[in-house]
């Protein structure tokens, strides 16, 4: 330190290691909360994080030896408590907390966005597999929607260079973070699709980071973009272990830029090794054929033999065939044609002209006496049903019923049912009566009984 006449002026490291001792001694144990972010390990197994809320950042270490005593491990996007100490490193002049212990709270906000989000675009069918677009195996005019000054697009065009492909690349530069880039790739994306006619496939291209970092590919209007595309889209964001919405509704998912050019461009080497290797089996299988066929020919003109004498051998037995069929036919015609003119003899001699007209008339004359006995025997029945209808009614009951008599039945005053009634003594006094006349019935009530 040095000291002046008018005022005390500190050195980098004196002023730096006066406010290591003043926030060390002021917060010596201390709980904060917020969320992890941009975690990392390196090699020494200590992690260093970055402790986060809406309006500030905290830098944050945990030493290998804590991590024994955590109930799990830490990722990006947990909400957590951080139980540790305030320090400041020096040499870059950062404060940090050191953490002793962590409680877990759940997901971070952007975590939980993440997720819905998913959620929701997954019912919607934005991620299924049958509305992905084939990628082409051959394309001709590829279009990177990217940051032209990132390593990512760099690491793009190092791959295509080093393959030799013939495809035109064109970068269809946009942001591809922070406020607004979600929007900005979205109406890229809207653009190439109006505009560009000749191209084949849409990269969406950019390099590692932080869930924030890569926030712009987890939003919802970019997402819906892709899936309304009509080129087919290839999703190149970040690392392996990164996954973004646009992952998820892209054609193709490469795990980074580098593994999309590969995946996009072939190996004009190998394509031509590949080639020259058809070619060779296809002349060898050509070759192959032919010497197999020449020697099936030459097989079979042996079995053969002389063509010619076996079309003229052929020749006359067909002629021979034909004159035989010919004369064969003619036989059996004029042998049928007489048996035709016999039998057409022998049915004119044998007419069933005659023999149809006597039956007609033994069919009359059995129909007029069949008629005549019917009528015959109609008469008889009618007769003996007049008798029979006289006879009964002389001993019918109606009969004496019509000269003025009566029949009288007890009605039972339980079942209804109707007794007939001979003796006075069969009914008592206020019983129901029925009586019966020649024409209708009476209902009456017993007033008084005589003997």
């Amino acid at each position: 330190m040095i000291i002046t006449e008018h005022s005390v002026v500190y050195s980098v490291s004196s002023l730096t290691r006066e406010l290591k001792n003043l926030v060390e001694s002021k917060f010596r144990f201390i709980r904060v909360q917020g969320e992890i972010s941009n975690l990392k390990r390196p090699f020494s197994g200590h992690s260093y994080f970055t402790l986060k809320d809406e309006g500030a950042q905290l830098r944050a270490v945990l030493f290998k030896g804590q991590l024994h005593y955590l109930e799990k491990d830490i990722e990006d996007g947990q909400q957590v408590i951080c139980h540790g100490r305030i320090s400041v490193y020096e040499p870059r002049g950062d404060y940090q907390i050191i953490v002793d212990t962590i409680d877990f709270q759940g997901s971070g906000l952007l975590q939980l966005r993440f997720e819905k989000l998913k959620k929701l675009l997954a019912a919607e069918g934005l991620f299924a597999r049958e509305t992905k677009q084939a990628i082409p195996s051959f394309p001709k005019e590829v279009v990177l929607i990217t940051s032209p000054s990132g390593a990512a697009v760099h690491d793009f065009l190092k791959v295509w260079r080093k393959r030799g492909f013939p495809a035109n690349i064109k970068v269809f530069p946009v942001r591809v973070q922070g406020a607004g880039a979600a929007e900005e790739i979205a109406a890229a994306l809207d653009t190439v699709n109006l505009i560009m006619e000749t191209a084949d496939i849409i990269v969406l291209c950019r390099g590692g980071g932080s869930l924030e970092d890569l926030w712009a590919f987890n939003e919802e209007i970019l997402a819906r973009a892709i899936a309304a595309s009509r080129l087919p889209v290839v999703s190149a964001i970040g690392h392996e272990v990164d996954f973004t919405i646009s992952d998820f509704c892209a054609d193709l998912r490469a795990a980074t830029p580098t593994a999309a050019a590969e995946h996009i461009f072939p190996d004009v080497m190998e394509l031509k090794k590949q080639i020259s290797h058809l070619l060779e089996k296809m002349a060898y299988t050509v070759s192959d054929r032919l010497d197999a066929y020449e020697q099936r020919i030459n097989q079979n003109r042996r079995l053969l033999g002389d063509m010619k004498f076996l079309f003229t051998h052929g020749t006359l037995r067909l002629d021979h065939a034909y004159v035989s069929l010919c004369a064969t036919m003619r036989q059996k015609l004029e042998k049928r044609q007489a048996q035709c003119e016999e039998l057409a003899f022998r049915l004119h001699s044998h007419s069933p002209a005659a023999r149809v007209l006597i039956q007609e008339q033994r069919l009359h004359f059995a129909t007029e006496k069949l008629l005549y006995l019917f009528r015959q025997n109609l008469d008889n029945k009618k007769m003996a049903l007049g008798r029979q209808a006289a006879l009964l009614d002389a001993v019918s009951p109606l009969a004496t019923l019509a000269r003025g008599y009566a029949i009288a039945s007890r009605l039972d005053p339980v079942t209804g049912k109707a007794t007939l009634i001979r003796e006075s003594r069969q009914v008592v006094k206020d019983d129901r009566i029925e009586i019966r006349l020649h024409r209708g019935k009476l209902e009456c009530g017993v007033i008084e009984i005589k003997e």
